[in-house]
């Protein structure tokens, strides 16, 4: 039997639910409903050898380090990892996707997950997995319909049509999202599934119908493999050929107009998390209905969600709220307006003054690890740096400051002008401007340092790379 090859898309932004998810950690690859990424949750979903194939993942090239990392944590073998040059939509990720698993496994099914919903891994929804791999190998483009339990106006839906083998349905008709009326009026009347996004494909099947359906697609997907290149442990697709693609979904390019679509009604538990309605949904209760993450008291107040990162917070005499509070930024509104947060994000990403806020966290994340910025001023900054065990930058140096290094824990290998140096807690070294160093975790525990950044410029772009494992200029 032909395998299952799952498809993971991992490229999304996630501006609604903001200020978490920002684009350079966006809400796949942070631990909003659990204790591990959504990411993380979907890559477990499908590590069973007895039913999938290695996964291959698509994301963009800012998030290449993450997904190997995250991957990594959890002890997951990845089959590829396929890099975006530029963001075209579904329609192109998910035929290059099908083109490698066909270069392999000619007969292969390929299952197409967002790397960004919540999807508790039950017997059902491994039962309804089967199923759809069943109904795909009978011909059909299957797609995952998710029985509705309320008019709701963020999801497109799917009109069930008439019955096919294994529990799937020919599609009658693609919804696009409905307002709350017509949202009432099709949960009243039945026969009607949200659009998942979930996908269960023959990948031979599916790549002919793009080529008949949406050949642009199909020829900047298959231009952008045959001219991939392998960077470390990654595979790149070709700029030129993949962006001649349409910036077009796969629901548009191939669903809608296929003859070949069927869907499969499931009721699993399912969530896009599309907004903090939805993040709230997918929480612990108490009593009166609020959701709590990090240090926050709430009183008098019910059905609200409030996550916090560092400062506490304390609500008193509210309903129907989300306080949201990172190291930088907090966003309060109402918990049943959270699809306004996407709007929100994007006057704040066209506004110079607060883009950044949009884009960045004030912590930052490198394959290496990561830092915070603490404090800074006109000739010097402060940064918290945090080394996982094992792990280096890059041998460097600055034309433009020197720096301190303090270490808070753990154990620091600092090469600095060849000659390496080993400290522990509470020892520290300075560099001066102009040295090449290079900073490395030899131990077994996370290594902490601050370091004192002083000179006439204090920016990432005065960091000239010598020599990086990772492979940045």
């Amino acid at each position: 039997m032909s395998s299952i090859v799952p498809v993971i898309l991992a490229g999304g932004q996630g501006t609604r639910l903001w200020p978490k998810s920002r684009s350079a950690r966006p809400k796949q690859f942070i631990d909003l409903v659990g204790e591990t990424s959504l990411f993380q949750q979907s890559l477990e979903r499908v590590k069973d050898a007895g039913r999938y194939a290695a996964p291959v993942v698509i994301t963009n090239a800012e998030y290449r380090f993450l997904v190997a990392e995250q991957a990594q944590e959890r002890g997951i073998a990845l089959g590829a990892i396929l890099l975006e040059p530029v963001a075209r939509n579904t329609a192109a990720a998910i035929a290059a996707a099908a083109l490698v698993a066909v270069s392999q496994d000619e007969s292969a099914v390929i299952h197409v997950l967002a790397s960004d919903h919540l999807i508790p891994a039950s017997a059902e929804y491994f039962g309804a997995v089967d199923s759809a791999a069943l109904a795909a190998r009978d011909g059909h483009l299957v797609t995952f319909g998710i029985t509705p339990d309320r008019p709701e106006t963020g999801y497109g839906y799917i009109a069930i049509g008439d019955a096919l083998n294994h529990g799937a349905h020919k599609v009658a008709a693609f919804v696009e999202k409905p307002n709350l009326e017509k949202a009432e009026v099709m949960l009243a009347q039945g026969g009607f599934a949200w659009n998942s996004g979930m996908f269960m494909l023959p990948a031979k099947l599916f790549l002919a119908e793009c080529e008949t359906l949406a050949p642009d697609v199909y020829a900047a997907a298959r231009g952008a493999v045959a001219g991939a290149r392998r960077d470390l442990d990654f595979i790149r697709l070709d700029e030129p050929a993949f962006s001649a693609s349409p910036n077009i979904s796969v629901d548009y390019a191939i669903f809608e107009r296929t003859d070949k679509a069927a869907v499969l009604p499931v009721s699993f538990a399912w969530s896009d998390l599309g907004a903090w309605d939805a993040v709230w949904k997918g929480q612990g209760h108490d009593a009166n209905g609020n959701a709590v993450s990090g240090p926050a008291l709430i009183s008098n107040s019910t059905n609200s969600l409030v996550m916090s990162e560092s400062a506490h917070v304390v609500i008193d005499g509210l309903d129907d709220v989300a306080v949201i509070a990172t190291e930088d930024a907090v966003f309060v509104g109402r918990l049943s307006q959270a699809q306004n947060v996407g709007a929100i994000a994007k006057q704040l990403k066209a506004d110079a003054a607060t883009r950044a806020l949009t884009e960045t966290h004030k912590t930052s994340y490198r394959p290496w690890g990561g830092y915070s910025s603490i404090l800074m001023g006109g000739r010097f900054q402060v940064k918290k740096l945090f080394v996982k065990p094992g792990k280096k930058l890059s041998l460097q140096k600055h034309h433009h400051r020197s720096e301190h290094w303090i270490v808070v824990r753990g154990t620091a290998e600092v090469t600095v002008d060849g000659q390496v140096t080993m400290l522990t807690e509470n020892q520290s070294i300075y560099l001066p401007l102009g040295c090449t160093h290079r900073l490395a975790n030899p131990g077994k525990i996370e290594l902490e340092l601050i370091e004192v950044q002083t000179g006439s410029y204090l920016g990432e772009e005065d960091i000239i790379r010598i020599e990086d494992e990772f492979g940045r200029n």
